[in-house]
């Protein structure tokens, strides 16, 4: 771990100020930002805590949306009766991720920004293009099992890893940032970056942006919710995919639907061509078999990991077998 300066700040124009400054990181709970930083993954010059923050709090807004700051605690969030009652895919995910420990920790603004397990990726000792631009990516040729099906390019194949995401994507959730005197609302499926030429680029914030708020859009009671992840064991472990579900039923009729993937693609992946063919359509094996094969049609499967594509697609029947039973 390199030397680092620190300091603690108690308002965000105060951290988003120090947070501009150059190789500046912002820390939390720091459960995945301090594991980097011992790799030597993560060489910031400057920490900006900022748990003294007021964004530790869950609210439900005017108008019927709900409000997570960037600061609750990822256990908090999963447990909170609002989430529980309107938006128990985001609890189930949440749940599913991490150990106990972590997720009393991990803050939401963290895990959302939660970077790649791939080997190559956090061994400084290797190459990647994530952290060396150019550098290439190994991860092509090399152990790729757990890495990406979708949204890959010849330059990158890591990832993304968190549980949250998936959950979010599903719930058209609205990230709220802070830069300097500007504020910006983006939704999850335009936050995340595909790799591209630019693998390093992750998301849309800019050096110094500080993630405030996460808002969820008007609770829908009628909804059947389910997330389904499926990996190497039980517990603790990342996903080698996962489906995120939201639908809706009426008169056997699927009128409403939601589905994002992960452990499967570059960032978490919202699967319009699965929702496009489920809507309108009778709940049936049928409809539901070719909507796992729409969402996994642009798939590209590398040395090792070409058996997450039929996975996936069991994982996305699954999910939609568990979510339209009967009850």
């Amino acid at each position: 771990m390199q030397l680092f300066e620190f300091s603690q700040v108690h308002t965000i124009t105060e951290a988003i100020k120090l947070g501009a400054l150059s190789r500046a990181k912002f820390i939390a709970g720091g459960t995945t930002l301090l594991d980097l930083m011992k790799l030597n993954v993560e060489q910031p010059s400057f920490l900006v805590d900022i748990n003294n923050l007021p964004l530790n709090k869950i609210e439900k807004l005017s108008d019927g949306c709900l409000s997570i700051g960037a600061l609750v605690r990822n256990s908090d969030c999963a447990h909170d009766e609002l989430v529980k009652n309107n938006y128990s895919l985001l609890s189930q995910a949440l749940l599913a991720g991490a150990s106990g420990q972590l997720r009393n920790m991990a803050t939401m603004g963290g895990n959302l920004l939660q970077r790649t397990r791939c080997m190559y990726f956090r061994n400084d000792a290797l190459k990647c293009n994530k952290r060396e631009a150019g550098s290439g990516c190994p991860a092509i040729m090399g152990q790729n099992r757990s890495l990406a099906i979708l949204g890959s390019s010849e330059h990158c194949i890591a990832t993304n890893p968190s549980d949250m995401n998936v959950a979010l994507t599903a719930l058209e959730a609205v990230i709220h940032s802070e830069h300097k005197e500007s504020r910006r609302e983006v939704n999850i499926n335009d936050f995340f970056l595909v790799p591209g030429s630019t693998p390093a680029i992750e998301n849309i914030l800019k050096p110094g942006e500080l993630v405030s708020f996460i808002v969820l859009p008007v609770p829908r009671p009628l909804s059947r919710q389910v997330y389904v992840k499926l990996r190497d064991r039980a517990s603790y472990e990342f996903a080698l995919s996962s489906t995120a579900l939201i639908i809706e039923i009426t008169h056997n009729i699927i009128s409403f639907v939601r589905i994002a993937l992960g452990g499967v693609g570059t960032k978490p992946w919202r699967s319009f061509e699965a929702e496009q063919v489920l809507l309108g359509q009778p709940v049936g094996a049928k409809i539901f078999h070719q909507a796992a094969l729409a969402a996994l049609k642009d798939a590209q499967a590398q040395s090792q990991n070409g058996f997450k594509i039929e996975l996936a697609k069991r994982c996305i029947i699954h999910a939609l077998n568990l979510a339209t039973k009967s009850p």
